[in-house]
């Protein structure tokens, strides 16, 4: 017998043996039973997984749900499985850009801490202020997108047009509003800030802030009273006083008037943009309440067609897909108002092709809808039916309880409006209900048959509570704010009396010039023959404050 003979012989045997064993190790894993607790070591996945591919594995992994029937709604067991324990606080969130909260001191509230910043002034209340280096960087992209709000800092901080000027500001504290904040800084205003909604702050951008000297009392998930303890630090400072405010939703105005009427009446201007705001501004004017004048800058152009309706444009889907991951092509959704807000939501939703309907009480808003290829129904003629339920209308219980409790399994409800009062989230708290976080700011809320419906932002503004807003939109809105500031502050006395005005039209249009390099627009110029003929300044303004763009 040759020698390369006996070496075929021997390979074979070898091979027989290898293939031998394999088959061994094989059926060994295929006969387990795969479970939570199995437990499997790598030593034992190298050897399953040397078996030849010419060898058949005769006996497959058999799994123990394998023959589970799956009931509609999902059992008591499944759904602790399925989502973190209710038990966790409401509140439990992260910023809405990148987190860098070290955990170690999650659960400790910012004002039980004692934190002072690199120049050693503690006046500020944030989640952590070693987080300011992270906040400085995002405050720095913002910039890059908001040319407009640059370019006037740089215009106008050499005059210093808000010298002397002491702001308070209630607002969402993010990066694009950091960059409002500290323009109006470089214009010579020493600023105060809180935030105008529990789940907005980005906290990296609050610790950015409270570094570079502005006193911020803010944090991302705060309590009802950690809102009102923080509005009032950003007011009562011994030794100083207001005598502007920025307002975002009117919950700092009203806290000054009620809590602090002789500050209140030395105010020498109010600039309000929201919806919710603004009407409270009417209210007390008519009931001739109102002792200082104020800017109504949600319904100048520049704010109301932009920041209202682009805005929320994209912003909408982007709240709910970081949220829901859900794919809108065929689903049925209702949006409540076909405001600014409302046309925007409509927009992006039927483009991504979704079915949607609308609920208006105003016939204009109604047809302007009907025009745009909406449906327009009653909400309780669609309930049972729709997959997500929107509302921006600036109202109160907008969706009811009786409402909720008709919607189908797995329906999610959010609100784009201002205010949490759209969606009556207090009716939801009640012991026949469970609540299960499932991830910051998504909670499930369920029906004692195992019904489910997902609740955003516990019925708080969605884009900002869950995701982020686009910087260019927000410059627009900012630049807007800046100069009202700086018109009230710097008019003669008799120019604004005791009430609510409109941001002049000149203004109006100057915002919106400023925007336009940005997308190497040209503006076209009227000729001396054109501009009489129109009866018009050839500098503008272009338009009548009665012009409805």
């Amino acid at each position: 017998m040759s020698d390369s003979a006996g070496d075929s012989k021997l390979e074979v045997k070898q091979a027989s043996k290898e293939a031998k064993e394999s088959e061994n190790v094989a059926e060994k894993y295929s006969a387990m039973t795969v479970s939570k607790n199995s437990d499997v070591t790598m030593g034992e996945l190298s050897a399953f997984n040397t078996v030849p591919a010419h060898k058949p594995v005769k006996k497959q992994i058999q799994f123990v749900e394998d023959k589970q029937e799956f009931s509609r709604f999902p059992t008591k067991t499944g759904r602790r499985s399925l989502s973190r324990s209710i038990s966790q606080s409401s509140t439990d969130s992260y910023s809405s850009a990148a987190s860098y909260t070290d955990s170690s001191d999650d659960e400790t509230s910012p004002r039980d801490k004692a934190q002072v910043n690199s120049k050693g002034s503690g006046d500020f209340c944030v989640k952590n202020i070693k987080q300011a280096e992270f906040g400085r960087r995002e405050i720095e992209i913002a910039e890059q997108d908001m040319s407009a709000l640059i370019s006037l800092r740089k215009r106008a901080q050499g005059e210093k047009p808000l010298a002397g000027a002491k702001i308070i500001g209630c607002t969402h504290i993010t990066a694009q509003t950091a960059v409002l904040i500290e323009t109006l800084a470089a214009l010579g205003a020493q600023c105060r800030w809180t935030a105008c909604n529990i789940y907005s702050t980005q906290n990296e951008v609050a610790a950015a802030l409270s570094e570079a000297g502005v006193a911020v009392f803010a944090w991302k998930g705060e309590s009802e009273d950690d809102f009102w303890w923080c509005i009032d630090r950003c007011v009562n400072m011994e030794g100083w006083q207001a005598n502007m405010i920025l307002d975002d939703g009117g919950d700092l105005t009203h806290w000054v008037y009620k809590k602090y009427p002789n500050v209140f009446k030395k105010i020498r201007g109010i600039v309000e943009e929201s919806v919710t705001g603004v009407h409270r501004l009417y209210q007390l004017s008519k009931a001739g309440k109102l002792s200082v004048p104020a800017m109504n800058v949600n319904d100048s152009v520049t704010k109301q067609k932009f920041d209202n309706l682009y805005c929320c444009r994209e912003s909408i889907l982007d709240g709910l897909k970081r949220t829901t991951d859900v794919m809108f092509g065929g689903k049925q959704v209702v949006v409540c108002g076909y405001g600014e807000v409302g046309k925007g939501c409509c927009a992006a939703l039927k483009a991504l092709g979704a079915i949607v309907y609308v609920t208006e009480i105003d016939p204009i808003c109604a047809l302007q809808a009907c025009m745009d290829g909406f449906r327009v129904v009653k909400l309780n003629e669609v309930i049972r039916q729709v997959d997500v339920i929107i509302t921006c209308t600036g109202n109160k219980n907008v969706v009811t309880r009786d409402q909720l409790d008709r919607m189908k399994n797995g329906s999610i409800v959010c609100n784009m409006g201002h205010s949490n009062t759209e969606i009556d989230v207090a009716s939801l708290r009640t012991p026949e209900l469970t609540w299960e976080r499932v991830r910051s700011q998504v909670d499930h809320v369920i029906w004692p048959d195992g019904k489910r419906v997902i609740l955003l932002a516990e019925g708080r503004l969605l884009n900002l509570s869950c995701s982020t807003v686009p910087t260019f939109v927000l410059s627009i809105t900012a630049t807007t704010q800046a100069l009202a500031l700086i018109e009230l502050y710097n008019a003669p006395e008799g120019r604004y009396k005791q009430d609510v005005y409109l941001l002049p039209k000149k203004m109006d249009e100057y915002v919106a010039s400023l925007h336009l390099p940005t997308f190497d627009a040209h503006l076209t110029e009227l000729s001396d023959e054109q501009a009489k003929y129109l009866g018009l300044n050839k500098n503008g303004p272009f338009k009548p404050n009665y012009y409805r763009y």
